[in-house]
């Protein structure tokens, strides 16, 4: 994954706001979304309503976190040259021709859908998750990759709030709290406290230091892996900060003792299932488990049986396995699990400065 990185064409700060202007593309009005493919072939060919026969069209794949689409279209409202279109995920193949700018969100753009967008000039990531874009193949296509910087737009903030919200969650432990509610009881459930705690971060990128800043207020020790620790990496001083940081080869190291584990690494083939049983069983007994990056680093398995063994404390996740994730998994009839529906980085703030 670094390799193809590195290979592909990187779009800085600043030639993404150039490109943002040059394109500030739009007719935005909210229209009515047709109901098949060809309807929506027609839809992107067409000059359309605006009277604009060179518009730039962006194509926004599917239908999932909505204001996304909802607040791009609302800055480009003064802008007639730029078509913002919002198409279900099963369509994107049948109309990625018709497209300059692709905002992928949580579809997958592999080879043979790039191969399809003869139009395209840039693929781009509403957040900062790559993961789903084949980006050697786009870069063979001369097509532009990009992502928003979570550190200049709220997103890595509202991250760190959402890590803390599901640590707070699962120590004080929400769903009994929601039960104890229904049959009107009171004093209980017997939470733990976060004072004290040795929590231990997987992934010390823009989201890991801020969670690490909301963190040290609480009166606990801070652990942190990271690939690269050199100061051009790190956008802060770690003094006061971090207590013991390490390379991912110390992580099992880490493990052993930590009271509570935030994920919030880079997926990549390397890291996909790296939480698993080996690390799970590295913990304490009773620690906690708390994902906000990707689902994946999570080896299912493992975690379901380190929960069902008593082993994990218990588990807060802002991201599953499969999204949307079914309601109905046994995973989630643990007490002491609890999930929000991918939201983390979602807030008014973040998500209008992304749109911006």
């Amino acid at each position: 994954m670094a390799g193809a990185r590195s290979a592909a064409t990187r779009l800085t700060h600043s030639s993404l706001f150039l490109l943002s202007r040059a394109a500030a593309a739009a007719a935005t009005r909210r229209t009515n979304l047709p109901s098949s493919p060809r309807d929506y072939s027609k839809m992107a060919s067409s000059v359309g309503g605006n009277g604009y026969s060179d518009v730039t069209r962006v194509l926004f794949c599917g239908h999932y976190w909505p204001a996304s689409t909802i607040y791009t279209k609302e800055y480009l409202q003064n802008y007639p040259f730029i078509q913002v279109d919002e198409v279900g995920l099963e369509h994107v193949p049948d109309v990625i021709q018709n497209y300059h700018i692709c905002v992928v969100k949580n579809k997958c753009i592999d080879s043979d859908i790039i191969a399809k967008a003869t139009k395209m000039k840039i693929i781009m990531q509403y957040g900062v998750g790559l993961e789903g874009v084949d980006i050697n193949a786009a870069t063979e296509q001369k097509i532009k990759v990009a992502r928003i910087p979570g550190s200049t737009t709220g997103n890595a903030i509202a991250c760190a709030e959402m890590a803390i919200y599901l640590t707070l969650g699962v120590l004080r432990k929400q769903k009994e709290m929601d039960t104890a509610v229904i049959q009107k009881d009171l004093g209980l459930p017997v939470g733990e406290t976060i004072f004290g705690k040795t929590i231990l971060i997987l992934g010390f990128g823009a989201i890991g230091m801020e969670i690490a800043k909301r963190l040290r207020p609480f009166g606990v020790k801070i652990l942190a892996t990271k690939r690269n620790w050199s100061s051009n990496t790190v956008s802060c001083d770690l003094d006061g900060l971090v207590d013991k940081k390490s390379g991912p080869e110390d992580m099992y190291e880490l493990a052993r003792e930590a009271d509570i584990v935030i994920t919030c690494m880079t997926l990549n083939n390397e890291s996909v299932g790296i939480v698993d049983h080996k690390f799970l069983s590295a913990l304490k007994k009773g620690s906690y488990l708390i994902n906000i990056a990707r689902g994946r680093l999570l080896d299912y398995t493992a975690v379901f049986n380190h929960l069902e063994s008593g082993h994990l404390g218990g588990l807060g996740i802002d991201v599953a396995w499969t999204e949307p994730f079914d309601p109905e998994d046994p995973i989630l009839k643990f007490p002491n699990v609890i999930i929000t529906p991918h939201v983390a980085g979602i807030t008014e703030y973040s998500y209008r400065t992304m749109a911006k």
